[in-house]
């Protein structure tokens, strides 16, 4: 008798009548067998050499861009991306190929002069192995691609396990890659937590986004191993408007950060401090700036804020408003999918869930400070640190803010939300775990150091 393994479903958040796959969960052996085909397959994906890597990722590259409306379409009838940011990822996932493509190029280490005789010394970076990489469902191209492209890049093979809310899109990735790269270099392995738990169990490097519980369990899970492991958790991000500030400007930056992709970011404002006289001003332009948002069918190109990702989602944030002062939003719309309205409240006690937890919906808290002391004590107040906007048009307290906010990324005159690719993406305290993502700093976490000491067999001749 065999064990009957549970199913995967994916479905439109915007309707979810519209099934997108159901499929049995491949379970934990699948996993194991995966990373072991790709173990064998790694030696000689780094044989091959920095010009076979590089053609390989360049041409996932072109595959990707070829595939580009399609992609998109699948963004947003998976997870409810609205066309405009979905077109947009795509882009993004593209650009990271190409980036990475020259990476295999880069050097890997160094010479140097040993301390006494003749001799040399060499420093090198080479790859872990397989890398296991488990990704959310908020950037279904993006996310999988800067953490693949530098892993393949680096000479490592990759098992990848989606979040089961992006399947279809994982897979159709898959099929891009699997194109290009010999057999076993990337598979993609979807599942839930059986074949998540897997997968660090048996993986030589592991990379992981998504929430902050889950992401603790994979760090101690992959510390017991001695592997290295890297986790993007979540944030609880504060935008600071100084009096200063072009309100306008930054009104519109803070609603986009808001509710742009219903706030499914880890880099979503949820908490807006007015530093004293911008208060009233702020309150205003903000509200008008969030009613103002297109909220709805995300395959509309006006549309800003469209579906949260399944039921849960919209009924979580529901409670978590429950009871505060609204300025905007806060009501249901009757609509099929799991919408809700942009939302801003104000007068939320001290300890309030909405101040203390991510909610991971276009829901937003206004909080006064007298001052810049006090804004940057209410921004590092809280258990995460992952992204600060600072608004304001003096120099001076923008580059005073860099040295006192607790964050690990500072966005002066711009949106919390934006990832520049080519630079370390990461937070501190449990936003974050390991080192950065992105740029090279994601190149040297897919690889370990090695020095080598050549001595010459005997006495020159």
């Amino acid at each position: 008798m065999t064990d009957v393994l549970p199913a995967l479903t994916s479905s439109n958040p915007a309707d979810p009548a519209d099934v997108l796959l159901h499929i049995p969960a491949p379970g934990a052996f699948a996993v194991v067998d995966a990373v072991e085909r790709a173990r064998s397959a790694q030696p000689g994906w780094l044989r091959a050499g920095a010009g076979a890597r590089s053609a390989a990722l360049g041409a996932v590259a072109d595959g990707v861009e070829a595939a580009s409306d399609e992609l998109a379409a699948l963004a947003v009838r998976e997870v409810g991306k609205p066309l405009s940011e979905a077109r947009a990822e795509v882009a993004r996932t593209v650009a990271i190929w190409r980036y990475y493509a020259q990476a295999p190029y880069e050097p890997t280490g160094a010479v140097h002069e040993t301390a006494a005789g003749a001799g040399l010394l060499l420093t090198r970076r080479r790859p872990h192995g397989v890398a296991g990489l488990v990704t959310p469902w908020n950037f279904p191209f993006a996310i999988p691609t800067w953490k693949a492209a530098p892993a393949l890049a680096a000479g490592n093979t990759v098992v990848l396990k989606p979040a089961p809310e992006a399947t279809a899109c994982a897979r159709r990735l898959g099929e891009i890659v699997r194109r290009v790269v010999p057999e076993a270099v990337f598979t993609v392995l979807p599942g839930g937590a059986t074949e998540g738990n897997a997968l660090v169990s048996a993986a030589d490097v592991v990379s992981f986004t998504g929430s902050t519980p889950v992401g603790r369990a994979v760090t101690r899970a992959a510390t017991a191993r001695g592997i290295p492991a890297q986790a993007e958790m979540g944030g609880l991000n504060a935008a600071i408007v100084l009096p200063d500030a072009d309100i306008e400007q930054a009104a519109g930056h803070i609603a986009a950060s808001i509710a742009g992709f219903a706030g499914q970011k880890c880099t979503a404002t949820s908490r807006v401090v007015a530093v004293g006289a911008a208060l009233d001003p702020l309150r205003e332009a903000l509200s008008e700036a969030l009613r103002a948002l297109a909220v709805g069918d995300p395959a509309d190109r006006a549309t800003v804020c469209g579906p949260l990702i399944h039921e849960g989602a919209r009924d979580r944030m529901a409670e978590v408003c429950r009871g505060l002062a609204t300025l905007a939003g806060g009501t249901p719309l009757d609509r099929p999918g799991w919408y809700a309205a942009p939302t801003l409240v104000e007068k939320v006690p001290p300890g309030h869930r909405l101040l203390r937890e991510e909610v991971f919906g276009p829901v937003a808290a206004l909080l006064p400070a007298d001052d810049v002391a006090q804004a940057v004590r209410i921004t590092n107040s809280v258990p995460y640190g992952l992204v600060t906007s600072v608004h304001t048009a003096d120099l001076n307290t923008a580059l005073h803010s860099l040295d006192l906010l607790d964050t690990g990324m500072i966005r002066i005159n711009a949106p919390s939300t934006g990832v520049d690719f080519h630079l370390p993406f990461g937070g501190t305290k449990a936003s974050s775990h390991g080192p950065r993502e992105q740029g090279r700093a994601g190149l040297e976490f897919y690889t370990s150091g090695r020095t080598y000491t050549l001595a010459p067999a005997g006495p020159a001749a």
